[in-house]
């Protein structure tokens, strides 16, 4: 079932991308021949009205296609008038951002609801672990207040721990050089304990043994809309980061394609309903940042030529535009590429980690 899901998940961002161009093109004007699910060759459709709506055989995305997207096509006379570089600058940029904001909007709407069941991490220990660092000098219900004298938020805290390192090379198991000064509160009173951090390879970091309670955010409908606006910022510094360093091999790493962000999804599903939701509203925000990115055949890539157009006070010669193109989809082609191997690596390897 997890499969189907993940699938349906999928199919229903691209057709409401596409969708969010349809409209937009119907709205301004502009005569639709095609809407179509997924690349050809064509496995079903029907006609209604001008528009041929159908489902294409290689599910790797979809299209609209616009009468006129080739400045060079022969029309006839009666649909030139609706053909899109017939149309002023305005109404194309319309038209294409349409589908990149349908994701934005997608991805903001699923994180607000999700908002009003987030649980944040406390202070406050919740369990320890036996035979662990923490289970000589911590108890549940304790409130850390410290670590090494530096109090703040959990990050601020997890770090001083991570300080703590072994003598040697960082192995599975081995103890920290040095104890970490631990301030806390316990039934009222302020105590100080040390204990030495573990490291833990799968973790990747030195752990005591013990991890702390949540309590639900509670955040209201303003607070909802800017922890999702806030959770949106990350992803899309991040995105764009790990592109602008795309000659990084730690960066490269990072990256992931269809098969990866549908394996994740699909595993999601599996692991939890809230986990699911929230993958699908960050591929569905990846989808946005990327498609704006101003390469051809990308839809940032049809934006920024109009704004060139613009500015310049003329149409920009269609050779030059094909040229461009060419090397936009060479970048696609690395991009998939990269993500493709890393996809395939985690699949024969140590697989996603979603849990």
């Amino acid at each position: 079932m997890s499969w189907v899901l993940a699938f349906a998940g999928f199919a229903a961002l691209i057709i409401l991308h596409e969708a969010g161009h349809f409209a937009a093109a119907k709205a301004v004007g502009m005569r639709v021949e095609r809407f179509f699910l997924f690349f050809p060759p064509k496995v079903w459709s029907f006609r209604r009205g001008e528009t041929e709506y159908g489902v294409g055989a290689i599910p790797l995305g979809g299209f609209v296609k616009i009468t006129g997207m080739n400045p060079e096509e022969e029309l006839e006379p009666e649909v030139a008038p609706r053909a899109y570089y017939n149309q002023p600058v305005w109404k194309r940029i319309v038209v294409i951002a349409a589908g990149p904001a349908v994701n934005l909007l997608i991805a903001f709407v699923i994180l607000f609801f999700l908002a009003f069941d987030v649980a944040e991490p406390t202070t406050t220990v919740e369990s320890v672990q036996p035979n662990t660092p923490a289970a000589s000098v911590l108890r549940p219900g304790d409130h850390l207040l410290a670590v090494d004298g530096t109090s703040g938020d959990l990050d601020a805290l997890r770090q001083r721990l991570e300080s703590h390192e072994c003598a040697g090379e960082q192995s599975d198991g081995c103890r920290a050089a040095t104890p970490a000064q631990l301030t806390l509160l316990r039934d009222g009173r302020e105590l100080t304990r040390e204990a030495r951090p573990v490291y833990d390879a799968e973790a990747g970091r030195p752990l005591l043994g013990f991890s702390y309670g949540t309590r639900p955010l509670d955040p209201g409908v303003g607070g909802a809309a800017g922890w999702s606006a806030d959770r949106m910022w990350e992803v899309t510094s991040k995105t764009v980061s790990i592109f602008a360093r795309i000659f990084d091999a730690e960066e490269r790493k990072q990256l992931s394609g269809v098969v990866g962000s549908y394996e994740v999804t699909r595993q999601s599903i599996e692991f939890d309903t809230r986990q699911a939701l929230f993958v699908i509203a960050l591929i569905s925000l990846s989808l946005a940042v990327i498609n704006l990115f101003p390469f051809l055949p990308l839809d940032g890539g049809h934006i920024f030529w109009s704004l060139v157009e613009k500015v310049r006070g003329r149409p920009v010669p269609f050779r030059i535009m094909e040229r461009a193109s060419v090397i936009g989809f060479a970048l696609v082609m690395v991009l998939f590429v990269i993500g493709l191997s890393n996809d395939i690596g985690r699949l024969t390897g140590e697989g996603f980690d979603v849990r």
